[in-house]
């Protein structure tokens, strides 16, 4: 039961600091599970990191629920789960119960100007440990550094191609070179 406890607490606090979304709080949750708690090893953080990003639903939620499974099957995958959704709930409901405009009171715009920049670093934190503690593997790295450069060429010159085309250009290219690798394996 205390396990159960800890994972809502861990979660709930994780999911108190919602500003800018799930790819903001991979990085909280990445110290947290990983280097805090050791829920869970660093490569299964980075592989339910893609597995998250390609499901339906927040990347967060659906990294909380992954562990909570891990550590307690369904219970903990609920329990996990709720703590990272209840909190910004709350405040959420209350806010909308309390303030009609509440963007328009001055000092809340300008904290959430400055929460903008946090989430920014948070998000970039988050890539830097994945790509430090990464495999280092060769052809991964050159996927990785092509769909880096293709990403920048598309904000610098407006181009408009959604992130999922290029993870699924990044998909179909790793899978046909595992399928060449294996078949050029079996002919050895």
């Amino acid at each position: 039961m205390s396990l159960l406890l800890d994972l809502f607490l861990t979660f709930a606090k994780i999911g108190l600091f919602t500003f800018g979304g799930g790819y903001a709080l991979v990085s909280l949750i990445q110290h947290t599970c990983v280097e805090v708690k050791g829920w869970i090893s660093h490569d299964e953080m980075m592989n339910v990191t893609v597995v998250a990003e390609s499901t339906p639903g927040p990347i967060a939620i659906n990294c909380a629920t992954y562990v909570g499974y891990k550590q307690k099957g369904m219970a903990g995958a609920v329990v996990a789960t709720l703590g990272m959704i209840l909190p910004s709930f709350v405040i959420i409901l209350l806010i909308s119960f309390f303030l009609d405009n509440f963007m328009e009171i001055s000092w809340i715009a300008h904290a959430f100007m400055g929460i903008r920049i946090a989430v920014g670093i948070l998000i970039l934190d988050a890539g830097i440990k994945m790509v430090r503690k990464r495999k280092k593997r060769p052809f991964p790295l050159l996927i990785m550094i092509i769909a880096a450069v293709t990403m920048l060429f598309i904000d610098i010159f407006a181009v408009h191609v959604s992130s999922i085309t290029l993870m699924l250009a990044s998909a179909v290219i790793s899978l046909s070179v595992y399928v060449v690798q294996t078949m050029r394996g079996k002919r050895e």
